[in-house]
């Protein structure tokens, strides 16, 4: 979809920083129904060869921001379309205290040990050629201006962001077809159920039980640790089937 809104990022003034009355209009708006509004921003690389994805709910209100403003400063510089949203995904993805969270979770389980690196936090370094990281819906979703969490509406219940769901995320995943795939909470993890259901995907390629790694998820560690020794045995099975 980058064509389509390439000419309007390239528009952007040159700033620190955008305001959503700069990114949240109508240049960028992909679709909407009554409860959401879906608009476009460059995540639109795929990392074939990737061995892990992250798969969150949908980008919030910061990563569109972010990438929207390293995407302009590609363009500005020359980089191809490939290049501009590869430098987009990968600078945007899972910053500051949940990607710190979700490092020390993956570490836990011997996640580098089973990929050959030194630690999880590798995947956002000198091994991100062996991360893929993306949404549900793979571009920012918005109630009102306030980010989609997943509930009000449940992603399930909605037949806009199923839509994308079925024909944006599942052939992406399909894509990246020897990954195993880490849901972040139960919303994501529900969704991949449901298009699984419609044989859109495979089973059993993503971690069940997986919280969301988010500080605001008061329950994130007591279900980790419920959960460890069989989210561990669940990614050695995945991996070593690969």
């Amino acid at each position: 979809m980058f064509t389509n809104y390439r000419g309007f990022l390239a528009s952007l003034p040159d700033r620190e920083r955008y305001d959503q009355s700069d990114l949240l209009v109508r240049g960028l708006l992909i679709a909407e129904d009554r409860r959401v509004r879906i608009f476009y921003a460059p995540f639109d690389w795929t990392n074939a060869d990737a061995k892990i994805i992250i798969l969150g709910i949908t980008p919030g209100w910061s990563q569109m921001e972010q990438a929207c403003r390293a995407a302009r400063t590609a363009m500005v510089t020359g980089q191809s379309s490939e290049e501009v949203c590869r430098t987009a995904t990968s600078g945007a993805s899972f910053a500051g205290r949940m990607r710190i969270n979700l490092v020390g979770m993956l570490d836990e389980l011997g996640l580098p040990q089973l990929i050959g690196i030194q630690s999880s936090l590798d995947l956002f370094g000198p091994a991100r050629h062996l991360l893929h990281t993306t949404s549900a819906i793979r571009y920012p979703v918005f109630v009102g201006t306030r980010n989609y969490t997943g509930t009000s509406p449940k992603t399930v219940n909605s037949s806009l962001l199923m839509r994308f769901a079925r024909e944006v995320l599942a052939p992406e995943l399909n894509i990246v077809s020897k990954a195993v795939i880490i849901p972040l909470g139960n919303s994501v993890e529900e969704l991949l159920k449901a298009i699984a259901a419609e044989k859109r995907i495979s089973a059993g390629r993503w971690l069940s039980g997986f919280p969301h790694p988010s500080g605001a998820n008061g329950h994130r560690v007591h279900v980790f640790r419920e959960n460890r020794a069989s989210l561990s045995s669940q990614l050695r099975n995945i991996l070593g089937g690969h």
